[in-house]
């Protein structure tokens, strides 16, 4: 049996999620000088934007006419870093648990956790793609069968089919167009779901728009050489050589352990009120997964939740602490 390792140390603040909302959580916990601690499932931090979307522009962040996704992680992390929060990677939080002496015990599949206030910043909560529904499929993802896409390079030269109609086939199909060799984009039905403007770059573009196919058969010993394609229509069968095939049907995203702690969630959500509160005392919420009347779901928004949700938490932990905080400019702590 294997035993939990327990950290002793209470932290003011406990992060559950390295996503963008987490990464800015944890710098302003840092500038209002609280000790930090990051749990995040992932390998690394940033979220879907590391694990998706690394090499996808961002176009709707203020003050970045344009940001790739990676870099922006890179630039939270690097803001962060100032304050060196202690980070657990590859951990996932299985239960929280207020005790009688008001301090929260966190156990996760690694180990137990110990906290005067929670923030969670879990954006969608636990999330895995949509897979290719083929008997043979599952051979194939360790070789060239992909649902994730972290280094466009890595495609440089080769014949790419990208399976999918939505926002995101749509756009790899785009962004892969100069590096590949040849990008085929196959979809089930003759209209797209993606943004129209996207759409009218792939229909000028030179990416073969091929619908309404489906996948009928793979072939190849350990990589999947050929396609096998059928029009849903005509019911005719064509064949498409390859050397990498990148599915996108979307991602399968639930609350999973969280829907279990006691908190009032809401459309897939945790009910937050106006300071980032959630129906338990201490406990917090930002960023994707909290929800309210009127809530946008935007990395611009859970930018402005963080600051709302750490102010209030160090209020929760210190009565006696200001609500709100100087100016950056002015601190101490960012003076050189």
């Amino acid at each position: 049996m294997n035993l939990l390792q327990k950290d002793e140390q209470v932290y003011d603040i406990t992060i559950i999620g390295g996503g963008p909302a987490g990464l800015f959580t944890a710098f302003y916990g840092g500038m209002r000088q609280v000790s930090v601690k990051i749990i995040e499932s992932m390998p690394q931090l940033g979220g879907q934007l590391s694990a998706l979307y690394p090499e996808k522009y961002i176009y709707d962040v203020a003050g970045f006419p344009k940001v790739l996704a990676q870099d922006l992680i890179n630039n939270l992390k690097e803001q962060v870093s100032r304050f060196q929060p202690t980070v657990c990677l590859e951990e996932k939080v299985e239960n929280v648990e207020k005790k009688p002496n008001d301090i929260f015990e966190i156990t996760t599949d690694k180990g137990i956790h110990y906290s005067r206030a929670v923030i969670i910043t879990a954006g969608v909560g636990a999330f895995e793609p949509r897979k290719l529904e083929h008997p043979d499929a599952a051979k194939y993802e360790k070789a060239n069968l992909h649902y994730f896409v972290t280094d466009l390079n890595s495609f440089k030269g080769q014949r790419v089919a990208v399976i999918g109609g939505g926002d995101s086939a749509v756009d790899w199909a785009l962004m892969l167009e100069p590096i590949a060799k040849e990008v085929t984009l196959i979809h089930r039905r003759d209209k797209f779901r993606a943004h129209e403007h996207s759409v009218e770059m792939l229909m000028a573009s030179s990416v073969n728009v091929t619908t309404p196919y489906e996948i009928a058969a793979l072939h190849g010993d350990e990589r999947i050489e050929r396609l096998t394609i059928v029009n849903n229509v005509t019911k005719e069968e064509r064949d498409l050589e390859v050397d990498a095939v990148i599915v996108n049907f979307g991602f399968i995203s639930s609350l999973g352990p969280i829907k279990n702690w006691g908190l009032e969630l809401e459309k897939g959500g945790i009910l937050v009120n106006s300071r980032m509160e959630t129906n338990i005392p201490g406990i917090y919420a930002a960023g994707d997964i909290a929800t309210y009347p009127g809530k946008v779901k935007l990395i611009a928004v859970g930018f402005g939740e963080a600051p709302t949700a750490v102010n209030n938490a160090v209020a929760y932990i210190n009565p006696d602490a200001k609500l709100q905080p100087g100016h950056s400019s002015s601190m101490d702590n960012f003076k050189s």
